[in-house]
């Protein structure tokens, strides 16, 4: 009786701690060292260690992940993915009716119909379009490395305030666009793109779950891929099933499920990724993320501020798990928008 009272004072201490630690770091960052999110030893940051300039691509980079596509050997790698030459659309349709987080709207008009015209005598008309929108964060959408960046040091302090490879709000503000960091200066990608569908573990997730590395390892031997090599600047791309609610905007927009911690870490450091790319809107970020109030999308942080690897969000990959299609030619382009934050388009997969 005695030893099962100790055990549980002792449990009862240990709970206490853990809420107090809890407590603390949500109130401050400095005490949120140990944190999944956290790098290193010391609390320079509210990501741990100091993260510029990139180890890889170097100081005053802003290309970050896509210079691996800038590799032939990483080209010819994605080219030799391709054995039946079946192509696959992985964006959805555009329109006013689809998920937009927060209060960004998608409004298109035609100005008049026709637009234009008749003119010259073979009678020509033509119709026009005026989009209103934040067109890099719509939608089926690829977020630059302009988009999330880190307050280091006092709230509202812009020369503290961090992005991708050091760069900070100071440098990079501007009313007419981004004037460091933009969308156009990121390259065409041209990746192998692999897909992890972790439904076979878990089934349809749902939202406030993440899948770990344990979930990894058995995604990759259910798909026959216990094996396989993942190579620098491959496209990982994580199945959740969310496409399922992507009809249903409230139901789309009330959290989501993702990668956690450790297999963030896997894609930036033992992989080496090129893009990450989802079927949610954060594609990684499970929100909230389980047990870890404090964090708010920490992996993407994490994946694009940290190590500069670029994401694609709400794909439409339910018809590649359908057809087993697991390895594949990614293909992307960013629209070049000077100082933009992130492009719409969708990508192509062909297998």
């Amino acid at each position: 009786m005695t030893k099962k009272l100790i055990s549980a004072a002792f449990a009862v201490v240990a709970g206490l701690a853990v809420a107090t630690a809890q407590a603390a770091c949500e109130d401050d960052w400095k005490e949120c060292a140990g944190k999944p999110w956290v790098d290193g030893d010391v609390m320079d940051t509210p990501m741990g260690s100091i993260w510029w300039p990139h180890a890889i691509w170097g100081e005053g980079d802003q290309a970050g992940s896509t210079n691996w596509y800038k590799m032939p050997k990483v080209v010819a790698r994605a080219l030799g993915a391709i054995r039946e030459g079946k192509t696959y659309q992985l964006g959805h349709e555009y329109h006013s009716g689809m998920p937009m987080f927060g209060e960004r709207k998608w409004v298109l008009r035609i100005p008049a119909s026709p637009t234009g015209g008749p003119v010259g005598q073979n009678r020509i008309v033509w119709h026009d379009e005026f989009l209103a929108t934040e067109i890099g964060q719509a939608g089926t959408q690829f977020d630059g490395l302009g988009h999330v960046g880190v307050q280091v040091g006092a709230d509202g302090d812009k020369s503290n305030m961090r992005f991708y490879n050091g760069y900070t709000v100071q440098e990079m503000q501007s009313a007419y666009g981004l004037q460091q960091l933009g969308i156009e200066k990121l390259h065409p990608i041209v990746a192998r793109g692999v897909l992890i569908d972790f439904t076979l573990v878990h089934g349809d997730m749902e939202h406030g779950t993440c899948a770990n590395m344990d979930d990894l390892g058995k995604v990759l031997e259910m798909q026959g891929m216990s094996a396989f090599q993942f190579a620098e600047g491959d496209a990982l791309l994580f199945r959740y099933n969310w496409e399922r609610h992507w009809g249903d905007p409230p139901a789309y927009n009330q959290g989501t499920p993702g990668i956690c911690m450790d297999v963030a870490r896997w894609v930036a450091e033992d992989v080496k990724a090129g893009v990450v790319a989802g079927d949610t809107w954060p594609a990684t970020d499970p929100v909230p993320y389980p047990d870890e109030p404090a964090c708010a999308f920490c992996v993407h942080n994490y994946l694009q501020t940290r190590h500069g690897i670029v994401t694609q969000e709400n794909l439409a990959l339910t018809q590649l798990a359908d057809d087993k299609a697991y390895v594949f030619a990614y293909i992307y382009s960013p629209s070049p928008i000077r100082g933009g934050t992130g492009s719409h388009g969708s990508p192509i997969a062909i297998r």
